[in-house]
């Protein structure tokens, strides 16, 4: 465990609005106010863990101090010292195990790691294979969400005649999921030889990723005359009674030109509570970026970069192996990946992480 002295000033600061936030959950104006009162009430519990440890960490260390002093005043008694002794290794092994919790639920807390996302699957260069392989990394993502008991929802979708995807929009939602699903941003490229390839030769596909984490409607504010509202009649997948009606909606951000659409609901009403979802997911994904650009220190301390057209990951079929090529991390277990077991992978994307963190927060 590195020393918390490092962090001792980032602990204030969450003490201090920790505080705060008991004050505003008490607040007339604020609990009149759902979405503002529900915002503030996640964050706080969010904070709480922190707090929590920190206290158990006070609290020891006080022990310790105190037990400290009884050994000096019982200096000549042996036996008192020995058990003295027993209690002080157990206090130092709480200490460094509270210290490591706390390290860990900043680290978390500081890249929003209990956020929901939205995830875009996009192919790339590879014609009909790569649209299949985005299929593929569609499926490996929610058969993983499903061992987790995360929910997947599907926002919108382009399929090909094959079965595969131009382009899928779907949520996950539920406790760490941003946490485990960051690292996922960027190239993933699949070396296999295609059903449609008679001579055996391996093509080379790719498709891209982007992990959005969701934002709060009082982290980024849609003003109703900054969006232009289309609706239109679904195509593809959806059954007749989702085209017999103009039930997909597409929503422009005048601003920016950004557009989104969503046809997955029957219902007009909530197709565009799901396109508003994806538009606030972009619109806080451009602010962060913009964020990082400004703090360097915090880019260095990334596992890459983010960036969908970063090279990040290979599935090599005939050899069945997986290579993260951010961390050097191979593995020859790429059919177990592919049906959702992305544990070991995120555990050490998850490790990579945090040594940079430390390494930038000690510099």
């Amino acid at each position: 465990m590195v020393g918390l002295n490092m962090f001792e000033k980032v602990i204030e600061e969450k003490r201090k609005r920790y505080d705060k936030l008991h004050g505003l959950l008490s607040d007339p104006k604020v609990i009149a106010n759902t979405a503002e009162y529900q915002s503030y009430a996640k964050e706080l519990a969010g904070l709480t863990p922190i707090i929590n440890a920190h206290n158990d960490c006070v609290r020891i260390s006080k022990d310790l101090k105190e037990l400290e002093k009884a050994e000096k005043a019982h200096a000549h008694d042996k036996d008192f010292l020995v058990l003295a002794e027993e209690e002080k290794h157990k206090l130092e092994r709480d200490l460094k195990d509270t210290g490591s919790r706390i390290e860990e639920l900043l680290l978390e807390k500081e890249s929003g790691g209990e956020r929901d996302i939205i995830m875009e699957i996009r192919a790339g260069t590879g014609g009909l294979e790569a649209s299949l392989f985005a299929g593929d990394l569609l499926r490996m993502y929610s058969k993983y969400a499903a061992k987790k008991g995360w929910k997947v929802e599907l926002i919108d979708s382009s399929t090909t005649e094959k079965g595969g995807y131009k382009e899928v929009v779907f949520s996950i939602s539920g406790k760490g999921v941003y946490g485990a699903l960051k690292f996922e941003s960027g190239t993933h490229r699949v070396q296999r030889v295609p059903e449609t390839e008679a001579s055996g030769r391996i093509h080379t596909s790719a498709a891209t990723v982007a992990v959005l984490p969701e934002a709060e409607e009082v982290e980024i504010d849609i003003k109703p005359e900054d969006l232009k509202i289309d609706v239109f009649r679904s195509g593809g997948a959806g059954g007749q009674g989702v085209n017999r009606t103009d039930s997909a909606v597409r929503l422009t951000y005048l601003p920016t030109r950004l557009v989104v659409t969503c046809q997955d609901e029957r219902s007009q009403l909530k197709n565009k509570a799901k396109a508003l979802r994806v538009l606030r997911a972009r619109l806080y994904d451009q602010k962060r970026a913009e964020l990082d650009k400004k703090m360097s220190q915090d880019r260095r301390a990334q596992v890459g970069t983010g960036d969908r057209s970063e090279k990040i990951r290979t599935y090599n079929f005939p050899d069945r192996r997986i290579t993260d090529h951010r961390i050097g991390f191979t593995a020859h277990n790429m059919g177990d990946v592919l049906e959702g077991e992305l544990d070991e992978l995120i555990t050490a994307l998850k490790a990579e992480e945090k040594r940079l963190k430390i390494k930038a927060a000690a510099a």
